[in-house]
């Protein structure tokens, strides 16, 4: 038995030298399955809930080939890796929808901090308790998958210093978000919250991580983790995310295993350290990925990003054996191995490259990449 898996996939269309050029609007009239962000030059896609590796495999690869397809006939045109605008323009706008209200709202409170790549993967949770429970102790290790996924080293042509600079600079919204005792303080937080406008509506609810559903925050089915940036590499998406859900069956195993239980903080701060010691752990991942120093949520203790994860890959790999999906969560171990994207694009330009070298690199790579594997896989599963 699987839980049910989806992604929202954001990634921005260009030119093969790695310029990033706005069609969402033009894709999303055009498209099936496709919409539109905010500004143009990123666009979104969902897939279906599905409980199967294999056929998510298919529904990350396929829309892409869709997409590739129409951007070609469209120009010279295609989709470009990593999180930020890495070779510009971070300063100006391109609205998708000018007659969009929201849109209005977005543009001038967030400007193009928020024109960025990334994925969010949704994983299905009925009970809302455990839910919630599931929230808590991802919201904790999520700087672990912001490590994993790091692919924003680059803004406007240059090399930032931040592994995810996407993540540095994104807002979070609202300034202050409890660690969630319950369904019901989720509830009376965010009617609170939508009174007093600190969120323009439900959906302004911009954390690493947040219980989602149709009727939020009431008809809650699943938790969706926003913090990764865009892995562009659909195996390694799902190594993420097998980890990510082995951690989950964990939780629905064992009810303790939640940070306002096990913690050893003092009762009553508990909550407050919690998060500040999150927002840190946050921060550090933003700048050193896998080589951060964070401090780890049980008892406060440093440890490196890259042994954090060892530790927590040895804790969910029987689970992931029991539940068939030790396969997919492997290529973690290649990822602590060989680095992020990022990390292997910074070494590349302490070698002498430029990042315009490398994402263009990276453009061609992940399109051989995407053949390999609609090749390899979904023909077989189509057969």
């Amino acid at each position: 038995m699987l839980l049910p898996k989806g992604f929202e996939i954001e990634i921005y269309t260009g030119t093969p030298d790695g310029e990033i050029v706005g069609l969402s609007d033009r894709i999303a009239a055009d498209l099936d399955r496709f919409s539109r962000e905010p500004d143009a030059r990123n666009v979104e896609y969902t897939t279906a809930p599905l409980c199967s590796y294999d056929q998510l495999l298919c529904e990350l690869v396929r829309p892409r080939q869709i997409l590739r397809n129409y951007l070609h006939q469209l120009g010279a045109y295609t989709l470009v890796p990593g999180s930020t605008l890495s070779l510009g323009d971070s300063r100006q706008f391109f609205r998708s929808d000018p007659n969009n209200p929201y849109h209005d709202f977005i543009e001038r409170s967030y400007g193009t901090t928020v024109v960025t790549a990334s994925v969010h993967i949704n994983v299905g949770i009925g009970d809302l308790e455990v839910l919630m429970r599931a929230n808590r102790l991802i919201r904790v290790e999520a700087p672990l998958y912001l490590a994993l996924s790091a692919s924003s080293p680059f803004l406007d042509g240059e090399v930032t210093g931040y592994d995810s600079t996407r993540w540095q600079v994104f807002p979070q919204v609202p300034d202050e978000v409890p660690l969630f005792d319950s369904h019901g303080h989720f509830v009376r937080w965010t009617e609170e919250q939508l009174v007093r406008g600190t969120m323009q509506n439900v959906r302004h609810l911009w954390t690493s991580v947040r219980p989602n559903g149709d009727r939020r925050p009431y008809n809650l089915n699943r938790l969706e983790l926003r913090i990764c940036d865009l892995t562009i590499d659909p195996i390694d998406l799902l190594a993420v995310t097998a980890m990510l859900e082995a951690r989950i069956w964990q939780t629905i195993r064992d009810p303790s295993l939640d940070p306002l239980v096990r913690s050893q903080f003092p009762e009553n701060t508990r909550a407050e350290a919690l998060l500040e010691l999150t927002r840190e752990n946050e921060r550090a991942a933003a700048k050193d990925s896998l080589d951060a120093t964070l401090h780890h949520w049980q008892d406060g203790r440093e440890i490196l990003a890259r042994d954090w994860i060892e530790q927590m890959y040895a804790e969910v790999l029987p689970m992931a054996k029991e539940r068939g999906i030790r396969c997919f969560l492997s290529p973690v171990r290649k990822i602590l191995r060989e680095g992020n994207s990022a990390q292997q694009w910074r070494r590349a330009c302490d070698r002498g490259s430029s990042p315009r070298e490398q994402i263009i690199a990276a453009i061609e790579a992940e399109i051989d990449r995407e053949r390999e594997l609609e090749d390899k896989l979904c023909r077989l599963l189509v057969a």
